[in-house]
Protein backbone atom coordinates (compact mmCIF):
# COMPACT_ATOMS: atom_id res chain seq x y z
CA UNK A 1 0.00 0.00 0.00
CA UNK A 2 2.90 2.53 0.80
CA UNK A 3 4.23 1.97 -2.56
CA UNK A 4 1.23 2.31 -4.11
CA UNK A 5 0.86 5.65 -2.43
CA UNK A 6 4.24 6.81 -2.50
CA UNK A 7 4.23 6.13 -6.55
CA UNK A 8 0.72 8.32 -6.54
CA UNK A 9 2.98 11.29 -4.95
CA UNK A 10 5.73 10.60 -7.33
CA UNK A 11 3.13 11.22 -10.47
CA UNK A 12 1.53 14.23 -8.98
CA UNK A 13 5.06 15.90 -8.74
CA UNK A 14 5.22 15.11 -12.42
CA UNK A 15 2.18 16.60 -13.28
CA UNK A 16 3.10 19.60 -11.57
CA UNK A 17 1.19 19.41 -8.15
CA UNK A 18 2.47 22.49 -5.71
CA UNK A 19 5.85 21.80 -4.00
CA UNK A 20 4.39 22.01 -0.71
CA UNK A 21 1.57 19.84 -1.42
CA UNK A 22 4.50 16.58 -2.09
CA UNK A 23 6.38 17.34 0.81
CA UNK A 24 3.76 17.35 3.15
CA UNK A 25 2.44 14.13 1.32
CA UNK A 26 6.03 11.93 1.94
CA UNK A 27 5.66 13.39 5.57
CA UNK A 28 2.33 12.06 5.64
CA UNK A 29 3.09 8.78 4.59
CA UNK A 30 6.30 8.31 5.93
CA UNK A 31 5.02 9.46 9.98
CA UNK A 32 1.60 7.02 9.34
CA UNK A 33 3.80 3.87 8.17
CA UNK A 34 6.39 4.88 11.58
CA UNK A 35 2.71 5.10 13.14
CA UNK A 36 3.82 8.62 14.45
CA UNK A 37 0.19 10.89 14.77
CA UNK A 38 -0.01 13.12 12.36
CA UNK A 39 -0.05 15.88 14.76
CA UNK A 40 3.51 16.37 14.85
CA UNK A 41 2.97 18.09 11.38
CA UNK A 42 0.91 20.48 12.96
CA UNK A 43 3.47 20.98 16.08
CA UNK A 44 6.18 21.89 13.13
CA UNK A 45 4.04 24.14 11.34
CA UNK A 46 3.48 26.15 15.08
CA UNK A 47 7.18 25.68 15.83
CA UNK A 48 8.41 28.21 12.92
CA UNK A 49 6.33 30.79 13.91
CA UNK A 50 7.72 30.32 17.45
CA UNK A 51 11.36 31.76 15.97
CA UNK A 52 12.17 35.18 16.08
CA UNK A 53 14.46 35.17 13.09
CA UNK A 54 11.21 34.63 11.34
CA UNK A 55 9.93 38.17 11.08
CA UNK A 56 12.87 39.15 9.17
CA UNK A 57 11.83 36.96 5.95
CA UNK A 58 8.63 39.20 5.48
CA UNK A 59 10.27 42.13 6.34
CA UNK A 60 12.53 42.06 4.17
CA UNK A 61 10.75 40.81 1.43
CA UNK A 62 8.42 43.69 1.55
CA UNK A 63 11.43 46.34 1.66
CA UNK A 64 12.37 44.32 -1.44
CA UNK A 65 9.01 45.00 -3.41
CA UNK A 66 9.47 48.63 -1.89
CA UNK A 67 12.59 49.29 -3.76
CA UNK A 68 11.74 47.55 -6.97
CA UNK A 69 8.11 49.83 -7.13
CA UNK A 70 10.16 52.91 -7.24
CA UNK A 71 13.19 54.33 -9.11
CA UNK A 72 15.89 52.84 -6.68
CA UNK A 73 17.66 50.94 -9.87
CA UNK A 74 18.52 54.13 -11.25
CA UNK A 75 19.54 56.30 -9.05
CA UNK A 76 22.21 53.23 -8.41
CA UNK A 77 23.11 52.74 -11.78
CA UNK A 78 23.70 56.48 -11.66
CA UNK A 79 25.71 56.62 -8.16
CA UNK A 80 28.30 53.80 -9.12
CA UNK A 81 28.79 55.29 -12.57
CA UNK A 82 29.91 58.09 -11.38
CA UNK A 83 32.38 56.50 -9.45
CA UNK A 84 33.36 53.92 -11.22
CA UNK A 85 32.14 54.48 -14.57
CA UNK A 86 35.68 55.78 -15.53
CA UNK A 87 37.48 52.96 -15.12
CA UNK A 88 38.47 50.20 -18.24
CA UNK A 89 35.64 48.69 -18.49
CA UNK A 90 33.94 50.09 -16.03
CA UNK A 91 30.18 50.29 -16.71
CA UNK A 92 30.54 46.38 -16.87
CA UNK A 93 31.93 46.70 -13.45
CA UNK A 94 28.78 49.44 -12.76
CA UNK A 95 26.63 46.65 -13.73
CA UNK A 96 28.24 43.97 -11.22
CA UNK A 97 27.98 45.94 -8.58
CA UNK A 98 24.69 47.57 -8.97
CA UNK A 99 23.40 43.87 -9.62
CA UNK A 100 24.83 42.57 -6.31
CA UNK A 101 23.22 45.54 -4.41
CA UNK A 102 19.78 45.33 -5.84
CA UNK A 103 19.65 41.30 -5.50
CA UNK A 104 21.00 41.58 -1.95
CA UNK A 105 17.73 43.94 -0.50
CA UNK A 106 15.01 42.61 -3.08
CA UNK A 107 15.78 38.79 -2.93
CA UNK A 108 15.22 38.61 -6.69
CA UNK A 109 17.19 38.02 -9.51
CA UNK A 110 14.76 38.00 -12.16
CA UNK A 111 13.65 41.44 -10.88
CA UNK A 112 16.70 42.73 -10.71
CA UNK A 113 17.00 41.17 -14.58
CA UNK A 114 14.19 42.82 -15.67
CA UNK A 115 14.51 46.23 -13.74
CA UNK A 116 18.29 47.11 -14.05
CA UNK A 117 18.88 45.17 -17.48
CA UNK A 118 16.18 47.51 -19.33
CA UNK A 119 18.80 51.04 -18.08
CA UNK A 120 21.83 49.02 -18.39
CA UNK A 121 21.80 46.73 -21.65
CA UNK A 122 21.05 49.60 -24.15
CA UNK A 123 23.78 51.54 -22.27
CA UNK A 124 26.32 48.70 -22.53
CA UNK A 125 26.05 48.59 -26.31
CA UNK A 126 26.01 51.98 -26.88
CA UNK A 127 29.53 51.92 -25.14
CA UNK A 128 30.56 49.85 -27.69
CA UNK A 129 30.38 46.45 -25.67
CA UNK A 130 29.42 43.48 -27.69
CA UNK A 131 25.74 42.42 -27.42
CA UNK A 132 26.79 38.97 -26.81
CA UNK A 133 29.48 40.18 -23.65
CA UNK A 134 26.46 42.46 -22.68
CA UNK A 135 23.73 39.93 -22.23
CA UNK A 136 25.83 37.71 -20.82
CA UNK A 137 26.77 39.88 -17.91
CA UNK A 138 23.33 41.40 -17.06
CA UNK A 139 22.31 37.89 -16.92
CA UNK A 140 24.85 36.47 -14.86
CA UNK A 141 24.73 39.36 -12.58
CA UNK A 142 21.13 39.01 -11.77
CA UNK A 143 21.95 36.21 -9.30
CA UNK A 144 25.25 38.39 -7.48
CA UNK A 145 23.46 39.72 -3.84
CA UNK A 146 22.83 36.37 -2.99
CA UNK A 147 25.86 35.89 -0.59
CA UNK A 148 25.66 39.62 0.29
CA UNK A 149 23.04 40.97 3.60
CA UNK A 150 20.23 40.80 3.97
CA UNK A 151 20.10 38.12 1.13
CA UNK A 152 16.76 36.31 1.74
CA UNK A 153 18.40 32.71 1.44
CA UNK A 154 21.02 33.70 3.46
CA UNK A 155 18.48 34.23 6.36
CA UNK A 156 15.84 31.14 5.24
CA UNK A 157 19.34 28.33 5.43
CA UNK A 158 20.29 30.81 9.04
CA UNK A 159 16.53 29.61 9.58
CA UNK A 160 16.51 25.96 8.98
CA UNK A 161 20.07 24.92 10.34
CA UNK A 162 19.20 26.59 13.64
CA UNK A 163 15.84 24.74 13.73
CA UNK A 164 17.79 21.65 12.98
CA UNK A 165 19.86 22.57 16.11
CA UNK A 166 22.61 24.51 14.89
CA UNK A 167 21.78 27.53 16.46
CA UNK A 168 24.57 28.67 18.15
CA UNK A 169 27.15 27.93 15.14
CA UNK A 170 24.85 29.45 12.66
CA UNK A 171 24.07 32.88 13.12
CA UNK A 172 22.12 34.85 10.69
CA UNK A 173 24.67 37.73 11.21
CA UNK A 174 27.65 35.56 10.94
CA UNK A 175 25.94 34.20 7.84
CA UNK A 176 25.79 37.98 6.70
CA UNK A 177 29.76 38.42 7.31
CA UNK A 178 30.75 35.23 5.78
CA UNK A 179 28.92 35.80 2.68
CA UNK A 180 31.06 39.35 2.39
CA UNK A 181 34.32 38.13 0.97
CA UNK A 182 32.95 35.33 -0.96
CA UNK A 183 30.46 37.68 -3.04
CA UNK A 184 33.66 39.99 -3.49
CA UNK A 185 35.78 37.63 -5.07
CA UNK A 186 33.25 36.55 -7.87
CA UNK A 187 32.61 40.38 -8.66
CA UNK A 188 36.40 40.56 -8.48
CA UNK A 189 36.92 37.41 -10.85
CA UNK A 190 33.86 38.53 -13.22
CA UNK A 191 35.78 42.08 -13.40
CA UNK A 192 38.95 40.68 -14.14
CA UNK A 193 37.56 38.66 -17.11
CA UNK A 194 35.47 41.37 -18.41
CA UNK A 195 38.63 43.07 -18.99
CA UNK A 196 40.20 40.19 -20.87
CA UNK A 197 36.83 39.71 -23.10
CA UNK A 198 37.03 43.70 -24.07
CA UNK A 199 41.17 43.44 -24.50
CA UNK A 200 40.76 43.64 -28.42
CA UNK A 201 37.79 46.25 -28.03
CA UNK A 202 38.35 49.25 -27.04
CA UNK A 203 35.49 50.80 -24.82
CA UNK A 204 35.75 54.30 -24.78
CA UNK A 205 36.41 55.75 -21.36
CA UNK A 206 34.37 58.36 -19.37
CA UNK A 207 36.14 60.74 -17.70
CA UNK A 208 35.49 60.95 -13.91
CA UNK A 209 33.36 64.73 -12.91
CA UNK A 210 33.03 65.63 -9.58
CA UNK A 211 29.90 67.19 -10.30
CA UNK A 212 28.33 64.34 -11.34
CA UNK A 213 29.71 62.37 -8.75
CA UNK A 214 27.88 65.18 -6.22
CA UNK A 215 24.99 65.13 -8.48
CA UNK A 216 24.53 60.76 -8.00
CA UNK A 217 25.18 61.26 -4.09
CA UNK A 218 22.47 63.54 -3.69
CA UNK A 219 20.29 61.60 -5.98
CA UNK A 220 20.57 58.59 -3.95
CA UNK A 221 21.15 60.37 -0.75
CA UNK A 222 18.30 58.16 0.98
CA UNK A 223 19.65 54.83 -0.48
CA UNK A 224 22.92 55.62 0.89
CA UNK A 225 21.99 54.70 4.51
CA UNK A 226 20.29 51.26 3.44
CA UNK A 227 23.30 49.24 4.71
CA UNK A 228 23.95 51.13 7.76
CA UNK A 229 20.72 49.74 9.07
CA UNK A 230 21.35 46.19 8.17
CA UNK A 231 25.54 46.09 8.94
CA UNK A 232 25.33 49.01 11.22
CA UNK A 233 23.05 47.85 13.25
CA UNK A 234 23.45 44.79 13.44
CA UNK A 235 27.10 44.87 14.41
CA UNK A 236 27.17 47.69 16.41
CA UNK A 237 24.75 46.08 18.63
CA UNK A 238 21.91 48.02 18.70
CA UNK A 239 19.69 45.88 16.37
CA UNK A 240 18.72 42.27 16.35
CA UNK A 241 18.51 41.10 12.80
CA UNK A 242 14.62 41.00 13.43
CA UNK A 243 14.66 44.64 14.57
CA UNK A 244 17.19 45.98 11.55
CA UNK A 245 14.37 44.31 9.04
CA UNK A 246 11.94 46.31 10.93
CA UNK A 247 14.01 49.87 11.08
CA UNK A 248 15.09 48.89 7.15
CA UNK A 249 11.26 48.36 6.35
CA UNK A 250 10.15 51.60 8.11
CA UNK A 251 13.09 53.37 6.51
CA UNK A 252 12.60 52.72 2.92
CA UNK A 253 8.71 53.26 3.88
CA UNK A 254 8.94 56.53 4.67
CA UNK A 255 11.53 56.85 1.69
CA UNK A 256 9.25 55.81 -1.29
CA UNK A 257 5.73 57.04 0.21
CA UNK A 258 7.51 60.08 1.69
CA UNK A 259 10.65 61.67 0.70
CA UNK A 260 10.58 60.18 -3.19
CA UNK A 261 6.80 60.62 -3.33
CA UNK A 262 7.15 57.48 -6.09
CA UNK A 263 4.35 54.92 -4.12
CA UNK A 264 1.14 56.45 -3.12
CA UNK A 265 -0.65 55.26 -0.14
CA UNK A 266 -3.36 53.99 -2.44
CA UNK A 267 -0.92 51.34 -4.01
CA UNK A 268 0.50 50.03 -0.86
CA UNK A 269 -2.02 47.48 0.20
CA UNK A 270 -1.16 46.20 -3.66
CA UNK A 271 2.44 45.86 -3.21
CA UNK A 272 2.19 44.57 0.51
CA UNK A 273 -0.33 41.35 -0.86
CA UNK A 274 2.15 41.10 -3.79
CA UNK A 275 4.86 40.33 -0.96
CA UNK A 276 3.47 38.75 1.51
CA UNK A 277 2.26 35.79 -1.39
CA UNK A 278 5.69 35.31 -1.93
CA UNK A 279 6.17 35.08 2.33
CA UNK A 280 3.08 32.85 2.32
CA UNK A 281 4.49 30.85 -0.16
CA UNK A 282 8.16 30.05 1.39
CA UNK A 283 6.66 29.81 5.01
CA UNK A 284 4.24 27.18 4.05
CA UNK A 285 6.98 25.33 2.05
CA UNK A 286 9.42 25.69 4.96
CA UNK A 287 6.66 24.06 7.52
CA UNK A 288 6.08 21.19 5.83
CA UNK A 289 9.70 20.30 4.91
CA UNK A 290 10.70 20.83 8.53
CA UNK A 291 7.92 18.35 9.05
CA UNK A 292 9.16 16.10 6.68
CA UNK A 293 12.98 17.09 7.93
CA UNK A 294 11.02 15.36 11.47
CA UNK A 295 10.20 11.81 9.78
CA UNK A 296 13.90 11.86 8.02
CA UNK A 297 15.70 12.19 11.69
CA UNK A 298 13.43 9.83 13.01
CA UNK A 299 14.03 7.34 9.98
CA UNK A 300 17.69 8.02 10.01
CA UNK A 301 18.06 9.26 6.63
CA UNK A 302 20.89 11.51 7.16
CA UNK A 303 22.61 8.73 9.05
CA UNK A 304 22.19 6.05 6.48
CA UNK A 305 23.24 8.53 3.65
CA UNK A 306 26.29 9.15 5.28
CA UNK A 307 27.23 5.91 5.78
CA UNK A 308 26.41 5.00 2.24
CA UNK A 309 28.45 8.04 1.27
CA UNK A 310 31.27 6.72 3.04
CA UNK A 311 31.62 3.64 1.78
CA UNK A 312 32.21 5.14 -1.90
CA UNK A 313 33.61 8.58 -0.86
CA UNK A 314 36.15 8.63 2.36
CA UNK A 315 38.11 11.92 2.32
CA UNK A 316 36.22 15.52 2.39
CA UNK A 317 38.00 16.81 -0.32
CA UNK A 318 36.21 14.03 -2.67
CA UNK A 319 32.90 14.92 -1.01
CA UNK A 320 33.22 18.53 -1.45
CA UNK A 321 33.44 17.86 -5.04
CA UNK A 322 30.65 15.92 -5.08
CA UNK A 323 28.97 18.18 -3.47
CA UNK A 324 29.60 21.20 -5.47
CA UNK A 325 28.41 18.83 -8.66
CA UNK A 326 25.15 18.11 -6.79
CA UNK A 327 24.82 21.34 -6.13
CA UNK A 328 25.42 22.80 -9.72
CA UNK A 329 22.77 20.40 -10.59
CA UNK A 330 19.82 20.85 -8.23
CA UNK A 331 20.82 24.95 -8.98
CA UNK A 332 19.34 24.04 -12.14
CA UNK A 333 16.39 22.52 -11.90
CA UNK A 334 15.05 23.94 -8.57
CA UNK A 335 14.12 27.48 -7.12
CA UNK A 336 16.75 28.38 -4.81
CA UNK A 337 14.27 28.56 -1.63
CA UNK A 338 12.55 24.72 -2.69
CA UNK A 339 16.16 23.61 -2.70
CA UNK A 340 16.89 24.91 0.54
CA UNK A 341 14.11 23.31 2.18
CA UNK A 342 14.78 20.43 0.54
CA UNK A 343 18.18 19.77 0.21
CA UNK A 344 19.58 21.40 3.76
CA UNK A 345 17.50 19.02 6.18
CA UNK A 346 19.53 15.90 4.06
CA UNK A 347 22.90 17.72 3.16
CA UNK A 348 23.67 19.42 6.82
CA UNK A 349 24.24 16.48 8.98
CA UNK A 350 26.30 14.59 5.83
CA UNK A 351 28.45 17.77 5.98
CA UNK A 352 29.24 17.94 9.43
CA UNK A 353 30.17 14.10 8.92
CA UNK A 354 32.79 15.22 6.76
CA UNK A 355 34.02 18.17 9.39
CA UNK A 356 32.58 21.02 6.94
CA UNK A 357 31.55 23.64 9.05
CA UNK A 358 27.89 24.55 8.95
CA UNK A 359 28.44 28.25 7.92
CA UNK A 360 30.70 27.20 5.39
CA UNK A 361 28.50 24.82 4.16
CA UNK A 362 25.65 27.69 3.95
CA UNK A 363 28.29 29.85 1.91
CA UNK A 364 29.03 27.23 -0.81
CA UNK A 365 25.28 26.08 -1.47
CA UNK A 366 24.26 29.66 -1.93
CA UNK A 367 27.49 29.81 -4.23
CA UNK A 368 26.73 27.08 -6.08
CA UNK A 369 23.01 28.15 -6.40
CA UNK A 370 24.16 31.59 -7.66
CA UNK A 371 25.26 29.36 -10.93
CA UNK A 372 22.15 27.48 -10.90
CA UNK A 373 20.12 30.28 -11.61
CA UNK A 374 21.55 30.56 -15.46
CA UNK A 375 22.93 27.00 -15.65
CA UNK A 376 21.42 25.48 -18.97
CA UNK A 377 18.87 24.32 -20.19
CA UNK A 378 16.37 25.41 -17.84
CA UNK A 379 17.75 28.27 -15.29
CA UNK A 380 15.31 30.51 -14.34
CA UNK A 381 17.86 33.61 -15.38
CA UNK A 382 18.32 32.63 -19.11
CA UNK A 383 13.86 32.63 -19.76
CA UNK A 384 13.45 36.11 -17.80
CA UNK A 385 16.78 37.51 -19.69
CA UNK A 386 15.24 35.81 -22.79
CA UNK A 387 11.57 37.20 -22.53
CA UNK A 388 12.68 40.64 -21.34
CA UNK A 389 15.31 41.31 -24.01
CA UNK A 390 13.20 39.33 -26.69
CA UNK A 391 16.28 36.76 -27.70
CA UNK A 392 16.14 33.37 -28.05
CA UNK A 393 17.50 31.21 -25.23
CA UNK A 394 19.97 29.37 -27.08
CA UNK A 395 21.61 32.88 -27.90
CA UNK A 396 21.63 33.52 -23.88
CA UNK A 397 22.98 29.67 -23.48
CA UNK A 398 26.25 30.68 -26.20
CA UNK A 399 26.32 34.53 -23.79
CA UNK A 400 26.60 33.25 -20.43
CA UNK A 401 28.69 29.91 -20.68
CA UNK A 402 32.03 31.82 -19.87
CA UNK A 403 30.51 33.74 -17.04
CA UNK A 404 29.66 30.37 -15.56
CA UNK A 405 33.48 28.72 -16.20
CA UNK A 406 34.62 31.66 -14.45
CA UNK A 407 32.09 31.60 -11.05
CA UNK A 408 32.92 28.07 -11.27
CA UNK A 409 36.28 29.06 -10.52
CA UNK A 410 35.26 31.44 -8.03
CA UNK A 411 32.96 28.59 -6.10
CA UNK A 412 36.23 25.89 -6.44
CA UNK A 413 38.41 28.96 -4.38
CA UNK A 414 35.28 29.10 -1.93
CA UNK A 415 35.04 25.68 -1.27
CA UNK A 416 38.44 24.93 -1.06
CA UNK A 417 39.90 27.83 0.85
CA UNK A 418 37.36 28.16 3.95
CA UNK A 419 39.54 31.42 5.24
CA UNK A 420 37.51 33.66 2.99
CA UNK A 421 34.44 32.63 4.65
CA UNK A 422 35.84 32.61 8.25
CA UNK A 423 38.04 35.77 7.34
CA UNK A 424 35.66 38.18 9.47
CA UNK A 425 34.56 35.80 11.78
CA UNK A 426 35.91 33.53 14.77
CA UNK A 427 35.24 30.37 14.48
Amino acid sequence: MYIAIGGVIFLAALVGAPLFAIILSGAMLGFYAQEVPLSVITIELYRITDTPLLLALPLFTFTGYLLAEGNTSSRIVRLTSAFFGWMPSGLALVTLLTCAFFTAFTGASGVTIVAIGALLLPALTKAKYSERFSLGLITTSGSLGLLLPPSLPLILYGIIAQQMGYGEEVQIKTLFLAGLLPAALMILLLSLYSLWANRNNPIPLTPFSWGEARAALWDARWEIPMPIFVLGGIYGGYFAVSEAAAATALYVLVMVLFLYKEITIKELPGIMQQSMIVVGGILLILGVSLAFTNFLVDAEVPTHLFELIQRSVDDKITFLILLNIILLLLGAILDIFAALVIMVPLLLPVAIGYDIHPIHLGIIFLANMQIGYFTPPVGMNLFIASYRFSKPITELYRATLPYMFVLMAAVLIITFVPELTFFFIDE
